[in-house]
């Protein structure tokens, strides 16, 4: 009897989703690291919305993922809601690069082996989605029957399938959306900008003991969020009155008259710890942004700062992003309209077009309200960046200018973080590191999240001859804020520091980790150049070389010498073997 009952084959009644990219290997072939890369950031988006609908990601594969929901219900408004999101992701992209899933959905039984499932179930679901239409979804008449009327969607009835492998025919129906599953309502125009409400995180299993967590790291990001400069965020005990209830979110935004929702589970299994996170924007219910943390469990504590950490980072850039895209739609642009556009336009890279674009937005802020300390920050932050970029001769006279706007600033607003960190970086630049590294520390006790001031403070320890101390500030940068917008520099500036010290294999290394998140910072193409040069890879680094003249063609190794941001003696010996690098691969001598 024993045996018997050890032996049997684990069953259960499920609803399964199989979905995969159509014409993913075409697009691959179009581009490799592009389509890989979108692929991943998709995944982040549709993974959310599976968690947030009940589903289980049984396996991935490729393009491909195999998804088991309790309900079918679940399961249909799942797939539903991620075409909806595709779509809004897919404007602006060419037909011929978007990237469209295909969903099959399917009730039936299922054999349970460990996490994997088998059987009919799950073949029929595989078959349904191999001839479902690019951007479309097919479901089965077993899954139609369960949830025909309980989904505002339209079902077309395409008939019985002969499916491969499927000894019988099987009834099929497609889905297209119905006016109703797109209607939104209107967000009333006095919502302020960057106002959200962290919802309370679910705690998926129901753990009692997990509760206090969960709580923490609502209540951490709550506080954390308040700190990025111009942001509203509602009260924790607000927020927790939604605990636990089906609120539609665009009502949560017109009762608390807010522009963005921050929802988000937490899930433990074992050892191991999963947290997703998405912001929705509380006008039309869409979600602008999606993460997911996996990691093993240590100390919660620990693990609950570092991922408030990444959050706060992460969501301060998404949401200047949306804010920047409100902004393009405004006919008469205010100083907030105008900070943001100029904000996302250095975030596109630091590049002289966009530092251009940038100040010209920051000056016309700043003829609307002269006052303005965001404008006043940002005029400095571009004036900063036009200095230490080379791309001018004068570099004294743009950091001059960058010092009296941020000390300006400083005296109408003394608790402005990101002011202090800017101030810290125009002294690091101009022969102050000491003194820069203090004022980074101060935006620290301001702001601890400020993962660039950590950077800056890396920086500084190489321009005072302590470039292997650089590495650890650059990790902590990194450790708060992986996927920053200036992460790129940051990696860079291990690169030089690696440089400096002759590890020119792994200079290489950090600075196309740089290069790679992002093309448009030149200094690291032109630090690359040396290392290759270095290494005896002369054809790699003259090739290096056109990639940074392309975006500052006036770099030569003379401004970059008589700019040099520090006097001390051993910083400036070890960047003589930075000047021949850059001759060796054939930078402009000028």
């Amino acid at each position: 009897m024993a045996e018997a009952e050890t032996s049997r084959v684990g069953r259960r009644l499920a609803a399964i989703v199989a979905a995969d990219v159509a014409g993913f290997s075409r697009l691959m072939g179009l581009d490799e690291v592009g389509t890989a890369r979108t692929l991943r950031e998709h995944r982040k988006i549709t993974d959310a919305i599976v968690t947030k609908h009940g589903g289980r990601i049984v396996k991935t594969t490729g393009d491909g993922v195999l998804l088991e929901f309790p309900s079918v219900v679940d399961a249909v408004e799942c797939a539903v809601a991620v075409q909806a999101v595709m779509a809004e992701r897919n404007q602006g992209v060419p037909e011929d690069r978007r990237m469209l899933f295909r969903f099959g959905i399917n009730l039936g039984d299922i054999l349970i082996e460990g996490d994997d499932i088998l059987g009919d179930g799950v073949n029929v679901a595989a078959r349904l989605e191999g001839i479902a239409e690019p951007g479309g979804i097919c479901v089965s008449s077993s899954a139609y029957e369960q949830v025909c009327g309980k989904v505002p969607v339209e079902f077309t009835d395409i008939g019985e399938q002969r499916l491969k492998n499927i000894a019988r025919p099987i009834r099929a129906y497609a889905i297209g959306l119905s006016a109703k599953a797109h209607e939104t309502a209107p967000l009333p125009s006095s919502a302020p900008r960057l106002s959200m409400v962290v919802l309370p995180f679910t705690n998926i299993g129901g753990d009692p003991e997990q509760d206090y967590f969960v709580d923490g790291v609502t209540e951490s990001l709550t506080t954390d969020l308040s700190r990025i400069s111009g942001a509203f965020v509602i009260g924790r005990h607000t927020a927790f009155t939604y605990r636990g209830k089906a609120v539609d979110l665009r009502r949560i935004g017109r009762e608390l008259n807010i522009r963005y929702v921050l929802e988000g589970a937490v899930q433990r299994g074992g050892n191991r710890l999963r947290v997703n996170v998405q912001l929705i924007d509380a006008e039309t219910g869409n979600h602008l942004w999606a993460e997911r943390f996996d990691k093993p469990v240590a100390d919660l504590f620990d693990m609950q700062d570092e991922i408030v950490s990444r959050l706060a980072n992460t969501l301060d850039a998404q949401l200047v992003a949306a804010e920047a895209q409100r902004a393009e739609r405004s006919l008469h642009p205010d100083v907030m309209d105008l900070y943001f556009q100029g904000i996302a336009c250095l975030h596109k890279g630091l590049t002289n077009e966009h530092m251009t674009q940038a100040r010209g937005l920051f000056e016309r802020a700043l003829a609307l309200d002269p006052g303005s300390i965001e404008a006043l920050v940002g005029t400095a932050i571009a004036d900063f960046n036009w200095g230490v970029n080379f791309s001018i001769d004068d570099r004294a006279a743009p950091l001059a200018a960058a010092e009296a706007t941020l000390i300006k600033a400083l005296s109408m607003a003394p608790q402005h973080a990101q002011a202090h960190v800017y101030l810290g970086a125009v002294h690091i630049f101009t022969a102050r590191a000491a003194q820069g590294i203090t004022e980074c520390e101060q935006a620290l006790v301001l702001d601890r999240n400020l993962a660039s001031a950590h950077g800056w403070i890396g920086i500084a320890k190489l321009f005072l001859g302590r470039d292997k101390e650089t590495e650890a500030h650059i990790h902590e940068a990194l450790r708060l804020s992986p996927r920053d917008i200036f992460a790129h520099r940051w990696m860079a500036f291990v690169g030089f520091a690696k440089l400096w010290q002759g590890d020119d294999a792994e200079a290489v290394a950090w600075l196309r980790r740089g290069i790679e998140a992002n093309r448009n910072f030149p200094l690291t193409h032109f630090h690359l150049a040396a290392a290759l040069a270095w290494l005896g890879a002369v054809d790699e680094a003259r090739a290096a070389v056109q990639e940074g003249l392309a975006l500052n063609p006036s770099f030569t190794i003379h401004r970059y010498r008589v700019g040099a941001s520090s006097d001390n003696p051993t910083y400036l010996a070890r960047r003589e073997r930075v000047y021949e690098g850059m001759r060796l691969a054939g930078v402009p001598e000028g």
